[in-house]
């Protein structure tokens, strides 16, 4: 890590400002589904409560745009939170302001105060000064544990870190960091990437910034459709991106000149719509009927892409291979997810609802690291540097 850490800054007695990602799926009745989330930014908590510091936790939830709403309200993950952690945490009213800094005044060394949502104020995502300011106000330390928000450059992630003495990665951030630089910058080989999920144009800059690092590439889900189209395949009713085929095409020259191997679907599971109760079947890829959609790769692909990874030693994998919300159409993504987790690779999971295949199909243990960043995930593949990460405090040489 070129970037403080928390272990590189003194805590005890301190403000210590912890910006976490809180930002977990909720239910109808507000019930939190999964917390993986809040568990991933435990071990910086915990750190900074035995450091004797003021710990502020602040985080975003949903996209309330400036309105303040009881649906994206903190409440909502103060009661698991506590259990979580064992002790009492404080809520705040607002995440900035007089009542704030009066509650932190009172506070003792050890206490945890978690603040209201960041985003009730539209001045966060717009990395306004001011606000950036008035949260800085409330720290003496600022450590920011939110990979899943590094790549936004908004006040509590990136303008907050202008005003505040030192801005450090929390254990999470760090963690993130150490796996992506393991996996990606330097490899144990066969390095093979799995990108799955909808759009062509949001993973071919990832496609591209890899070409000289990975030996294979596997391609499944809808992002598939535009790759298959680019090299003549009619493919029916399913959605391609007819404006991305040149770039699809130049992309694919691109790996083939450097002798990376390309794996596309053979088949798949089309139906007559997506409707769990629609005529389904299985058909070759050559083979897709007008006006039906693929949403699911089908056996024959899930053999070959299983075989693909048989001897593979890295693995990074963001989207899933169809809809897999659907128990019709998720043989196949369960498939890969049963093949990465048996693989003998070092294999990293994150973003593009590939966390939830992997936990539905209960195989997270043995999956080596699972991100908690999408977008931000994406953009370090993309080769892109991350606004939040930047922004922290560079260590002495």
């Amino acid at each position: 890590m070129k970037k403080l850490t928390i272990e590189d800054v003194k805590l005890k007695g301190k403000r210590c400002f912890i910006r976490v990602d809180f930002n977990v799926p909720l239910d109808q009745f507000g019930n939190i589904t999964d917390d993986t989330r809040i568990k991933a930014a435990l071990p910086t908590i915990n750190y900074a409560i035995d450091e004797g510091a003021k710990v502020i936790l602040a985080s975003h939830m949903g996209r309330p745009k400036g309105i303040v709403s009881p649906n994206f309200s903190m409440n909502l993950i103060s009661k698991r939170l506590m259990r979580l952690l064992g002790k009492n945490v404080i809520m705040a009213e607002d995440c900035v302001g007089d009542g704030v800094k009066k509650v932190i005044d009172e506070m003792k060394p050890g206490d945890v105060l978690l603040l209201e949502n960041l985003r009730f104020h539209k001045e966060e995502e717009k990395n306004d000064d001011g606000f950036s300011k008035k949260l800085a106000e409330i720290a003496d330390v600022y450590i920011n544990d939110a990979f899943g928000s590094a790549h936004r450059a908004h006040s509590s992630t990136h303008g907050i870190t202008k005003y505040v003495p030192q801005a450090a990665a929390g254990f999470l951030l760090k963690k993130e960091i150490m796996y992506f630089e393991k996996s990606v910058s330097n490899p144990t080989r066969p390095f093979v990437a799995i990108l799955g999920g909808s759009k062509a144009s949001g993973k071919i800059g990832v496609l591209n910034n890899l070409a000289d690092k990975v030996n294979k590439v596997i391609i499944g889900g809808m992002l598939s459709f535009t790759f298959l189209k680019a090299l003549g395949y009619h493919m029916g009713g399913s959605k391609v991106e007819d404006d991305m085929l040149e770039e699809v095409k130049k992309t694919m020259q691109k790996m083939t000149e450097k002798g990376v191997k390309f794996y596309l679907p053979v088949d798949f599971v089309v139906a007559e719509r997506m409707d769990m109760r629609a005529e389904a079947k299985i058909v070759p890829a050559q083979e897709i009927p007008n006006s039906w959609v693929a949403l699911d790769i089908g056996p024959a692909t899930s053999t070959l892409f299983t075989e693909a990874l048989y001897n593979a030693k890295t693995i990074i994998w963001n989207g899933p291979m169809g809809v897999f919300e659907m128990d019709a159409f998720s043989r196949g993504t369960m498939a890969m997810v049963h093949a990465v987790a048996n693989s003998f690779a070092l294999t990293i999971v994150g973003g593009g609802d590939t966390d939830v295949a992997v936990h539905n199909a209960g195989e997270s243990d043995k999956i080596s690291y699972i991100s908690t960043g999408g977008g931000a995930f994406l953009e370090l593949l993309e080769g892109k540097a991350l606004p939040g990460i930047e922004a922290l405090t560079d260590k002495k040489e």
